[in-house]
C-alpha cells in the first residue's frame, strides 16, 4: 500500500540525510564555525564566490548524465551500456575542460577580479574534474539502492577534507614554530589556497575509492544511446543551471551590485553567506530528500497507485519540513553561535531563507511529472523563469535594500516555481496532492514564525524563557498536526 512506500522513502532519505547532514555538520563546524573565526569577511566572501561558480560549472560538466542514467539505466539489462557510455562521454568532456581552464587560468582569474590568483582557477578545475567523474558512480549507488555505501563515501570525503584543512591551518604553523624544517612550505598568508587544496585532495581520494565502479565500464561507446540520453538530459541541464543560479548566484552578484567597491562588497557578501549557512539544515533536508526521491519515483512509476504514493510523499515532506523550520527558528539564539561574532548581522534573514529552501523541497516533489513523462523542456522553462526572477531581483534590488534582496528573491523564486510546476503538471500528469492540509501547515508555520519574531522584539525576557516559549509553539504545531492528520500519520508510521 502507498503508506509503506512513504516509510521506505523516509528511511532512504534518512540515510542520505545522515551522509549529507552528518558530513555537512562536520564540514559546517569547520568551514562556518571555524572559518568565520579565522578568515576575514572579505576572504569568506571570496570563498563563497568561487564555490558559487564551481556549482554552476559542475552542472555543465556532468550535463545531468546522472538523471539520464536513472532514466535509461533503470532496466538492468542495459545498465552497463548506459553507464559506460555516460562515463566515457564525461571523461572526454572533462579532460577538454581542464585543459582549457588551465591554459586560460590567468585570464579567468582576472575576469573574476582575482588577477593574482590564477592558482585558484587551476585548483578548482581539478576539483570540478574529480567531482564530475565521481558523479556517475554515485548515481549508480543510488539507482542500485545502496544508500549505505553512498553515505559512507560522502562522509569519508568530508572527514578527509576536514583533516587536510586542520593539517594546513593548525598543525603546519605549530610545526614551523617547533622548528620542523619540512613544514617551511607553509605560508600563513595563503589560507584560502590551503582550504581549496584540501578540497582537491579529498575529492581525489573519494575518486580513488570509487575506482571499483569504473571496472564495470565496457570500452564501447553507444552513439545512438548517447544521443537519446543527451536529448533527454539537455533540458535538465538548463534546469540545473537555473537551480544553481537560484541557490548560488547571490554572492557573485553582490560582489558587483552592492553599494561599495568589490572588496567591501565581498565583505558584505561574506556576512550574508554566513547567515545563509544557518538555513543549511533545511537545504540539506531538501537535498537529501531529492537524492532519495529521484530514483524512488522512477522505480515506482509503473505502479497503478503511483500517483497516490507521490501525493503521500509530498504531504509527509511538507509536514516534516515545517517542523524543522520551526525548530531552527525557535532556537536561533543558540544556532547563531555557530557563526563568529562579526558574521551575525544578517541572522534576521534566516527564517526567510528557511522558507525559501522549504519551497525548493516542495518543488522537488512537484517536478517529478516532467521527468516521468519526458517533458523535460517544460522543466527547463520553469527553471529558467525562476533564474530570471532571481537574477533580476538581485540585480535591481541589491543597490536599494542591500543583501536582504537575495533572501527575498530566493523565496519569491521558489514559491513561483512550485506554483508554476504544479499548474502545468496538472495537464500532463495530475497528482491528487492534499493541498488543503499542506497549505494549512505552511500558513500555520508562517504564523508561528511571525509570533516567534515578535516575541524576540517586544518581550524583554531571559533567553531561557524565550526558548521555552518557542518550544511550546513547536509543540502546539505538532499537536494541531496530530489532531488534523492522526490517522494518516499513524499509517505513515506503521507502513
Amino acid at each position: 500500500m502507498p503508506m509503506s512506500f512513504v516509510k521506505q522513502l523516509a528511511g532512504q532519505t534518512a540515510i542520505y540525510g545522515i551522509s549529507h547532514i552528518l558530513g555537512r555538520i562536520l564540514h559546517y563546524v569547520l568551514l562556518t564555525f571555524y572559518l568565520t573565526r579565522v578568515l576575514s569577511r572579505t576572504e569568506f566572501g571570496v570563498y563563497n564566490d568561487l564555490y558559487a561558480w564551481a556549482a554552476l560549472l559542475l552542472i555543465l560538466l556532468t550535463y545531468r548524465m546522472e538523471t539520464a542514467f536513472f532514466r535509461f539505466g533503470s532496466k538492468t539489462a542495459q545498465r552497463t551500456a548506459v553507464f559506460s557510455t555516460a562515463v566515457i562521454s564525461i571523461l572526454i568532456s572533462t579532460t577538454i575542460f581542464v585543459a582549457i581552464a588551465w591554459y586560460y587560468s590567468d585570464a579567468i582569474a582576472s575576469w573574476l577580479a582575482y588577477a593574482d590568483k590564477a592558482v585558484y582557477v587551476q585548483l578548482f578545475a581539478l576539483i570540478l574534474a574529480s567531482d564530475a567523474l565521481a558523479a556517475l558512480p554515485f548515481a549508480r549507488l543510488r539507482l542500485e539502492n545502496r544508500p549505505g555505501r553512498f553515505a559512507m563515501l560522502k562522509v569519508i570525503n568530508i572527514v578527509v577534507n576536514i583533516g587536510w584543512v586542520i593539517f594546513f591551518l593548525e598543525l603546519c604553523p605549530r610545526l614551523q614554530e617547533a622548528g620542523y624544517s619540512w613544514a617551511n612550505f607553509y605560508d600563513p598568508s595563503k589560507r584560502l589556497y590551503y582550504v581549496f587544496l584540501s578540497n582537491l585532495l579529498a575529492s581525489l581520494f573519494t575518486l580513488l575509492l570509487l575506482l571499483p565502479a569504473f571496472r564495470q565500464i565496457r570500452l564501447h561507446f553507444h552513439h545512438t544511446l548517447w544521443k537519446q540520453m543527451i536529448a533527454y538530459a539537455w533540458p535538465l541541464v538548463i534546469v540545473g543551471l537555473a537551480g544553481v543560479v537560484n541557490q548560488s548566484i547571490a554572492i557573485p552578484i553582490q560582489k558587483w551590485r552592492l553599494s561599495g567597491d568589490v572588496w567591501h562588497n565581498l565583505s558584505q557578501a561574506g556576512v550574508y553567506a554566513a547567515a545563509a549557512k544557518l538555513a543549511l539544515l533545511m537545504n540539506l533536508f531538501a537535498v537529501a530528500f531529492n537524492f532519495a526521491a529521484e530514483p524512488f519515483f522512477f522505480s515506482h512509476s509503473s505502479r497503478t497507485d503511483a500517483r497516490m504514493i507521490y501525493a503521500d510523499v509530498a504531504h509527509a515532506f511538507t509536514l516534516a519540513a515545517c517542523v524543522l523550520l520551526l525548530g531552527i527558528t525557535g532556537w536561533m539564539e543558540i544556532v547563531q553561535h555557530l557563526l563568529g561574532a562579526q558574521f551575525r548581522q544578517a541572522i534576521h534573514l534566516v527564517p526567510i531563507l528557511l522558507f525559501a529552501y522549504l519551497m525548493l523541497g516542495l518543488y522537488y516533489n512537484l517536478s517529478i511529472w516532467y521527468k516521468l513523462t519526458d517533458q523535460t523542456t517544460y522543466g527547463a522553462g520553469i527553471a529558467t523563469g525562476g533564474a530570471l526572477i532571481t537574477f533580476a531581483a538581485n540585480w535591481f534590488l541589491l543597490p536599494q535594500i542591500g543583501y536582504a534582496a537575495s533572501a527575498w528573491a530566493a523565496l519569491v523564486c521558489y514559491t513561483l516555481m512550485s506554483g508554476s510546476c504544479y499548474l502545468v503538471g496538472r495537464r500532463f500528469y495530475p497528482i491528487p496532492y492534499r493541498w488543503a492540509r499542506m497549505s494549512g501547515y505552511l500558513l500555520l508555520t508562517i504564523l508561528l514564525v511571525c509570533l516567534m519574531q515578535w516575541l524576540r522584539q517586544v518581550w524583554a525576557i531571559s533567553m531561557g524563557l524565550r526558548l521555552a516559549l518557542h518550544s511550546l509553539l513547536l509543540l502546539l504545531f505538532l499537536a494541531i498536526a496530530w489532531l488534523a492528520d492522526r490517522q494518516v500519520l499513524v499509517r505513515y508510521w506503521r507502513g
